[in-house]
């Protein structure tokens, strides 16, 4: 089979191409996904995320585990990722984040031409129908719905209530460019008819309304990509495996890969594309030299409080909040507005631990229910938790080889707090997200707290605290990044150095990571690289 475009990965990017390249009934397109069609009721439920994340059964999930983190003790760090269309939008808890103006103008400053956040704007506004409709920063005729919470929980409120008691600003949108305060998420949720309240995962948006009307798109599930077929420097196609066979797709103009932070660079490297080194460690025949494949692999280490409570009214494990649960799902299947259509991370906070920043530095996620170790570890009766992590690490992994084997996990290094700045902004932001927890208007919600945190704590507790519990909050990027220089790996049209027809689409070409959640800006990516592809100007999107 030969299509003009072979796309490898059906997640937030690859789902958002391969809907807008089919767009030309005379572009023919495949796309190759591992994991299945994306619409199950664990996916449609948000709630039902708590079947996905811990991994168990790798219910549309990879569920990696990194390699042990001398700055975590030595621990293994657990990096969930969506497998199955829709990727990691399929699994996440929604929350529809852009992060902070200056994360693209810095893209931009750093030779990343035409990414900066007027240009990268557009794209944002185009994925999107937003339930507020359409103003300067957001859209209401794309795909992608984005809703408020249909009910978050009194407790909630509570939290941005403490957090203004705590002298922070209440915001109502964090997405123009501008996000210190504190409120709650909008999210990426179905808000209109028979589906309001499901998840509007990539595949929902993008795939699953279009798939049966296009006979130029070619999806194919179950289909675990094993080699980009090249030609001397050019890439020709792809080889896969579906069930026990090993098929092969050929692509007349371009192999895009989309596989995210952990998925593209492994995949680039098991086709001869990386370090010479490192192939050769594994007698893997070097197509192209490429030094920065990948390298430089960020991620927002996030640290947890939780304290026990005695109101029900939330997620946990009790008599009574079970009673209460069937009547949710009930509702929830009727009308989609109950507690099951929870993004769980329901309160946000990005916050400056010096007054002095020109920006947010530490994220927060309130969430409505006891987390520990990624909803792995499970605690009797109900509670909440609050996730701070640090907005922009220091820190820098890679992702490489383990084995040549293309059905082996790619091995995974964030080398979490090997840049001790990294634990003194984590050890303000826990400082600063303890003090809001403890504020009055939280006290009714109080009982006790968990994990042997206490009043009076010294930098060094806290150090011991993070290093013995910390772990990503879901957000890789950079092992693909964009650029010019010598470890860039594709340049700002995301076009693979050095190569013919192959580029990369997904969260592995930003050269830093962003202030925020990574799913919005991974859907802009796929926009903006369709339209690099057909050779349509940011301007014309602008002008819509």
């Amino acid at each position: 089979m030969t299509f003009d475009y072979v796309i490898v990965g059906g997640g937030s990017a690859g789902s958002t191409l391969a809907a807008r390249l089919s767009e030309d009934p005379k572009t023919t397109v495949c796309l190759l996904e591992a994991g299945g069609n994306g619409d199950h009721i664990l996916i449609r439920a948000p709630a039902g995320v708590v079947g996905m994340l811990p991994g168990y059964g790798k219910i549309s999930n990879w569920a990696y585990n990194t390699v042990p983190q001398p700055g975590l003790n030595g621990r293994r760090g657990y990096q969930p990722r969506g497998k199955a269309l829709g990727g990691s939008s399929a699994i996440n808890a929604m929350l529809y984040i852009r992060g902070h103006r200056s994360d693209y103008d810095g893209w931009a400053d750093a030779g990343c031409d035409g990414w900066s956040w007027e240009e990268c704007l557009p794209y944002f506004r185009r994925a999107e129908n937003n339930e507020l409709g359409a103003d300067a920063f957001h859209g209401d005729s794309g795909p992608l719905q984005v809703s408020q919470q249909k009910a978050p929980r009194p407790i909630s409120r509570a939290f941005v209530q403490a957090a203004t008691e705590c002298q922070h600003r209440e915001v109502a949108d964090f997405n123009t460019g501008e996000n210190e305060g504190v409120g709650l998420y909008q999210v990426t949720q179905f808000h209109d008819g028979a589906r309001n309240g499901e998840r509007c995962s990539t595949a929902a948006a993008y795939l699953h309304p279009i798939r049966a009307a296009r006979p130029n798109l070619t999806i194919l599930t179950g289909a675990h990509a094993t080699r980009v077929l090249t030609e001397g420097k050019r890439a020709t196609g792809v080889a896969y495996r579906r069930g026990r066979k090993q098929e092969q797709v050929m692509a007349a103009k371009e192999v895009i890969l989309c596989g995210g932070a952990f998925n593209s660079p492994q995949l680039l490297q098991l086709s001869g594309i990386g370090a010479a080194d490192d192939l050769r460690l594994h007698g893997i025949e070097v197509v192209h030299d490429l030094p920065g494949v990948g390298k430089n692999l960020q991620d927002h280490l996030d640290f947890i409080l939780a304290y026990k409570s005695k109101d029900t009214d939330n997620f946990g494990i009790g008599l009574a909040g079970t009673i209460g649960l069937t009547k949710h799902i009930l509702q929830w299947r009727r009308d989609g507005n109950s507690m099951i259509s929870t993004p769980f991370a329901e309160g946000a906070g990005f916050l400056k631990t010096d007054p002095g920043l020109d920006r947010p530095d530490v994220q927060l996620h309130f969430v409505i229910s006891i987390v520990d170790d990624h909803a792995r570890k499970l605690h009797l009766g109900y509670g909440f938790s609050c996730h701070v992590c640090a907005l922009r690490p220091y820190s820098r992994g890679e992702v490489f080889l383990e084995s040549a084997d293309p059905m082996a996990a790619p091995g995974i290094d964030p080398r979490f707090l090997s840049d001790p700045r990294d634990l003194q902004t984590t050890i303000k932001g826990a400082k600063m997200t303890r003090e809001i927890l403890q504020a009055p208007a939280l006290k009714s919600y109080r009982d006790k707290e968990l994990f042997g945190v206490t009043d009076g704590m010294s930098d060094a507790d806290w150090e011991g605290h993070i290093r013995a519990r910390a772990d990503t909050i879901y957000h890789p990027v950079g092992t693909c990044k964009m650029g010019t220089d010598d470890m860039a790996v594709v340049d700002p049209q995301l076009r693979v150095h050095g190569m013919e027809g192959l580029r990369v689409v997904d969260a592995s070409i930003m050269p830093r990571l962003i202030g925020g959640n990574t799913n919005a800006p991974t859907i802009m990516i796929g926009e903006r690289a369709a339209d690099f592809i057909r050779g349509r100007k940011a301007e014309a999107v602008a002008a819509e």
